[in-house]
This record gives structure tokens, sequence and C-alpha cells, in this order.
């Protein structure tokens, strides 16, 4: 039967179909199959599964590629893509053929839908009822065509000790001879799948638990071609919170919608999907050497993992944090640029660059750290928003005209003599220094949430912040 997958170097693979993006639990899947590669020392391959030629569609494929290159799922080889090996496909229904575990089956369209019509009637199973499979391929009509079945083993059971599910047996009587060859002489997906993962050396097939009933149809023919078998991995579907299927009002949406619409950094991405089914310990922050050196399959849970938006976004601010000030300058750029309708000076680029870690302590995303960045570049006299305007009443005006002439009587710009300043407002006043900060922040911002009032005075910077205060009082 050929050596046994479990000395073999592992190899994994990750094969989606390219008719959309890369939605969240490819993703994870890909994940997964690549850490496990990665923690054994083995390959990761990727194979495109193109056979659908009406919805498979180049920018389809890109977006696939592109998002697996932003989560840093890098593959080994070159992409295998399906479609270009059909012959290979049709030499192995052919082999089988020969060999005597496959038949033609010359049953019309019409013959196989009055079938199904009978065993609905009866509440039977769905299933071919296996009328060529011993008959001599003479007795069709001359030209007639016929598609080509795998010869199914029809007594007993097969067990899969499946590395997640445990051991899972089916009976055999419950599989039809499943087609490996359509009329036109396509190969269907069940006879693709099979051959490519042992012609690209798999070992360990890890996917979604939707593809358990396969796995006992694609070993069957396995077993005939007397080919090494895999070791199954079937991982359980994401869930919603609220337990229902995962949709995209759960956020059941593309990899490139993470990154491009919710401004979320891949890295946190990465830690979320790992912990969506899989564990170590209570270990919640887990970076990517982490997992490669922890990750196997013993870790992943059999029930359902629920996807739950809000744990992503505390998850991605604690990654905000901790990241490269520089990287979130220029990953930010383009949504500053966005909001502002114009290109950034390379002064503005700097001066966001300057703002980031006093911004990033409090934004959850990119789009929060773009967002709370906008009052350095908005022309002057800003827009006040509602709130904003609510605290530049008399007694606000008042106060900040107190605060304009202290600080343009500082010398010093800087934080601690910006604060000594305002404090020696708030003394006078016998109020605390929130009060005075909240219409110098109003007027300075447009806002009434920002970063420390002395950081943004310092960011702004003497000029700017005394014009900002004049255009208010």
């Amino acid at each position: 039967m050929g050596a046994s997958t479990e000395t073999r170097p592992v190899v994994t693979r990750f094969a989606p179909s390219p008719t959309g993006f890369l939605h969240i639990g490819g993703a994870r899947t890909a994940l997964f199959n690549w850490l496990y590669a990665r923690h054994m020392g083995g390959k990761f391959l990727l194979r495109i599964e193109d056979t659908d030629r009406a919805r498979s569609t180049e920018p389809a494929i890109e977006a696939i590629l592109d998002g697996m290159r932003w989560l840093g799922l890098d593959w080994d080889g070159d992409a295998v893509y399906q479609f270009a090996r059909a012959d290979r496909h049709a030499e192995v229904a052919n082999e089988l053929l020969a060999k005597g575990h496959a038949y033609r089956c010359y049953a019309t369209p019409e013959e196989l839908a009055e079938l199904r019509e009978q065993q609905r009637a009866a509440k039977q199973p769905l299933r071919y009822d296996g009328r060529w499979r011993d008959r001599d391929p003479s007795e069709a009509p001359a030209g007639a065509p016929f598609v080509i079945r795998l010869k199914a083993p029809r007594e007993g059971e097969v067990t899969i000790e499946d590395r997640v599910q445990g051991a899972v047996t089916v009976r055999n009587s419950e599989l039809d001879d499943m087609i490996l060859l359509r009329s036109d002489g396509t190969p269907t997906y069940m006879l693709a799948v099979v051959v490519d993962d042992h012609d690209m050396g798999v070992t360990h097939v890890i996917r979604g638990d939707d593809h358990l009933n396969n796995a006992f149809r694609q070993l069957a023919l396995i077993r005939a071609m007397e080919w090494p078998e895999p070791i199954y991995a079937h991982v359980p579907l994401i869930h919603g919170a609220d337990g229902a299927k995962l949709s995209k009002r759960h956020g059941a949406l593309g990899v490139d919608a993470y990154r491009d619409e919710m401004g979320l950094l891949p890295e946190a991405v990465n830690n979320y999907l790992l912990r969506l089914g899989w564990g170590h310990g209570d270990a919640e922050i887990i970076d990517r050497d982490q997992a490669v050196e922890w990750f196997d399959l013993g870790g992943i849970g059999r029930s359902p993992a629920r996807f739950d938006m809000k744990k992503l976004e505390n998850l991605n601010g604690h990654y905000m944090r901790e990241a490269d000030d520089a990287r979130l300058a220029d990953l930010a750029a383009p949504g500053v640029a966005k909001a502002l309708d114009r290109e950034m000076t390379s002064a503005e680029r700097a001066l966001l660059l300057r703002s980031v870690p006093f911004l990033k302590v409090r934004a959850k995303d990119l789009n929060d750290l773009a967002d709370g960045s906008l009052f350095l570049f908005r022309a002057r006299p800003l827009d006040m928003d509602e709130k904003a305007n609510t605290l530049l009443d008399e007694p606000g005006k008042a106060l900040l005209a107190q605060a304009r002439d202290v600080l343009a009587a500082t010398s010093d710009w800087s934080v601690p003599e910006l604060e000594a300043a305002i404090r020696t407002v708030a003394e006078s006043a016998g109020i605390g220094l929130g009060k005075v900060a909240q219409p110098l922040r109003a007027a300075l911002t447009g806002r009434t949430t920002s970063p420390g009032i002395f950081d943004v005075l310092a960011l702004l910077g003497r000029e700017e912040s005394l014009a900002r205060m004049d255009d208010r009082i």
C-alpha cells in the first residue's frame, strides 16, 4: 500500500475554490494547515481548485493570494491549478476502469431523475442504485454517452481515526458509486481532489468538518488505487455569536474587508483565528513564533467556535498599542488622505508619525487612528461637532481666553511647561484641570475626545494652537 503517512515528512495543503474572496473560515483553515506544517518542519502547499470555469475568475484568484500574503501565510513552491491537471485526473479514472475498480454508467438524466422521484416517494436516501455496475457495456445503445463511476465497496464499514472528531464509522452500504468522469470527459471534484492530494504528497488533510462525509467516498478511491491514506483532521465550522451558522451579519466577510474596511492588523486577525476553535491553556495573546511552537491538532476543539467581533476588536487594540509607530503611520495615511480628500504633504506625514504614540493608545483599529488624527490637518476655522460647541458657551470662552493668554506667555512649548501653565488657570479659577481642558480641547480639535490636551498642544505647535483658540474667542 505504499509508505505509511505517519512516517513521511508532513505535507499539508490549502485548496480554495476561486469563486470569490478568501473568507474568514477559509483563512482559518489555511492558518491551521500553515501552522501544523511549520510546527512539524514540513511543507504547506497551495492548490487553486478552479475547475468551476464559469465562476473561477482571475480577480477571485488574486483576492485569495492577496489575502494569504496579507496574513503572512506563505506557501512552499508554486500554487497548483487544478483545472490544468484534468488530463491526469482522467488518466486515473481510466486506470481504475482498466483495473475493474470503476465502470461505465449509461443511465440517462431522465432515468436518474425518475429514480430520485421514486426514492423520495418511498422516503429513501437519494443515491444511485448501481444499475450499470455489473452490466455489460455492450448492452448500451451504440455511441450512447456515459459517465465513469467508482465501483465502491458495498459490504462492511469504514472507520476514520480523525485527529479532531475521533473515530468515525460509516457503513459502506450508505455510500453510492460516485461519478469520477462526466459524460464530457471532465473530472469531478471528488476525483480531482484525491489525485491532486496524492500527486502533491499531502500527508495531512486538515479541513472543515462539512467535508467529513466526502472523506469516506475519497478513501474508497484512495484504496482502489492502493495509495497511502492521508491523516484526516476535520475542524468544526465557525458559528456566529448567537450560535447560528456564520453569515455576513456575524462577520463572515472576505479577509480584504477586515484589512480595507475595518482597518485591522494581520497579526490580530491571525491571533483571533488561531483561538477560534484551538487553545493552549489560558493563553489569549499568542504571537506567530509562539503559535508555531505550540500548534498541534490535539488542541482543536470538537464544538463549533463562535465568532465574536468585539473580541476581535479588543485583540486588535492590543496589537495597535504594540505596533511600530512608523508602520501604523504608513497604514493610516491612506485613510487620512481619503478623509481630507487630498494627498498629504510630507510635513503632514511627519506630523502624523509624531502623533501615533499618543493616538494609538485609544485606537481600536487603523480607522480610529486615522479619524483621531484628522484634527491635526483640518483647515481653520475648524468645524465643531455638536458636543464641542456646547463647551464653548460664555463661561467656556472666558476660560479659553484665560488659557490663551497664559499659553501665549509661555516661552517653552513643551508638555511639562504647557501643563504647568494650564494648572495656573485652573487654580486661579478655583476649578479642576479638566474644566479648563474641556473648552481648550473643543477649540483645538473641534471634538470632545482627543489625546491628552498637552499632547495636542505640543503636536499642533504654538502658532497653530493660538490661532485655533483665537478663532473661538
